[in-house]
């Protein structure tokens, strides 16, 4: 018998009557033999040879007992050949929908291994549909209405839709890989007592034991890098009633800000608890903020200096880096935490000797690169 596997991935499709005719020529057998044997009309059989009628289950039976093959053989052949044209046209109403590739950082996506590099821009588009799991633009769009609903962001910056969904979305993917127990907000606190102290480590430290302790709280803490159009510092969000997200970038790449964000998000969980999202571009920067924003601007900030002992340093020259750096080592934290809040608060200057403080961050693909 010949060989006839399925081909796989191919811009056409073979109808099971193609092989039908091949199997009825090998063994001297005419269409009106088959017809005569089967008790099918002899139109039936020749349509389903030219590709025009389906194998039915009952056909796959009789040809089963005339040829001697399996009628699963005939079915599946048959299934194969639906899928196949199905997906042609899919590849065909796809064609028309190439352009809004461009809409989406393709290049940072296979950069980061969220997509693989397909043969053209149809498997490309494929791709991209699979990442967000959804079967169309136009599904996408819906989808995005949806989780729009969930968050607030700031309009200070023109941000990319696009590429904001793709991070959010590779964030929803990492977090559903992430396991944690049952949320628990008395945890939570006592986690962020211990990750206070971890300010003053370096990401290959505070990476894992954040992400360890937040998770036995029921709080998937994911660092996602910035992608081009983004503008985000930080995401919150609760993937499941018992499942927090916080969702940090390296937005300006300084410990002060990173940890900000963090305390920040962190505040967002327990000030305003099982709500819905929030996105944050700038959080050190935008005066008009609402209600909740400025709770979570006062948790952070009150949780990484407490007021009484930022009273202190607010009235003392501190424009020396070593003062800075004995008052942050009294606090247990990072001094270019002491550093971003003064700076903030308009009692250091930008251009300060002190702002070396500000530890720059940087992913482990940049260091690795160097």
């Amino acid at each position: 018998m010949a060989d006839f596997a399925r081909r796989q991935d191919t811009d056409y499709s073979i109808p099971p009557g193609e092989t039908l005719a091949e199997i009825l020529q090998e063994r001297g057998m005419s269409q009106a033999d088959l017809a005569r044997r089967t008790a099918r009309p002899l139109k039936t059989i020749n349509e389903i040879i030219k590709g025009k009628a389906a194998i039915t289950p009952g056909t796959a039976i009789q040809l089963e007992r005339v040829l001697a093959i399996p009628s699963s053989f005939w079915n599946n052949l048959e299934a194969n050949y639906r899928e196949d044209e199905a997906r042609l046209d899919e590849r065909r109403e796809l064609a028309g929908h190439v352009r809004w590739l461009n809409e989406f950082p393709i290049k940072e996506m296979l950069r980061y291994r969220l997509i693989t590099e397909p043969r053209d821009k149809v498997g490309q588009l494929r791709e991209l549909l699979n990442f967000f799991g959804v079967s169309s633009p136009e599904a996408w769009q819906r989808q995005l209405a949806v989780s729009e609903a969930q968050f607030r962001q700031s309009t200070a910056f023109k941000v990319s839709e696009s590429s904001l969904s793709v991070w959010l979305r590779w964030g929803e993917l990492e977090a559903r890989r992430l396991e944690c127990e049952p949320f628990s907000a008395d945890r939570f606190r006592q986690a962020l007592v211990r990750i206070r102290l971890l300010t003053r480590d370096g990401p290959e430290v505070f990476v894992p034991a954040v992400r360890e302790s937040c998770a036995k709280a029921g709080v998937a803490v994911l660092f996602i890098p910035e992608l081009p159009r983004t503008r985000i510092s930080g995401a919150t969000w609760w993937l499941t009633p018992d499942k927090a997200v916080i969702q940090l970038s390296l937005r300006y790449k300084r410990d002060d800000t990173l940890w900000f964000s963090f305390f920040h998000e962190a505040g967002h969980i327990l000030l305003q608890g099982r709500r819905r999202g929030q996105l944050h571009n700038d959080q050190w920067k935008g005066s008009a903020t609402p209600r909740e924003e400025a709770e979570a601007n006062r948790f952070a900030r009150d949780f990484l200096i407490p007021p009484d002992a930022y009273e202190l340093i607010s009235h003392t020259h501190a424009d020396n880096p070593e003062v800075i750096k004995r008052f942050a080592n009294r606090l247990g934290i990072a001094p270019g935490i002491v550093v971003g809040r003064l700076q903030y608060d308009k009692l250091l200057s930008w251009g300060s000797a002190c702002n070396e403080l500000r530890r720059p961050l940087r992913w482990a693909e940049e260091a690795r690169s160097d």
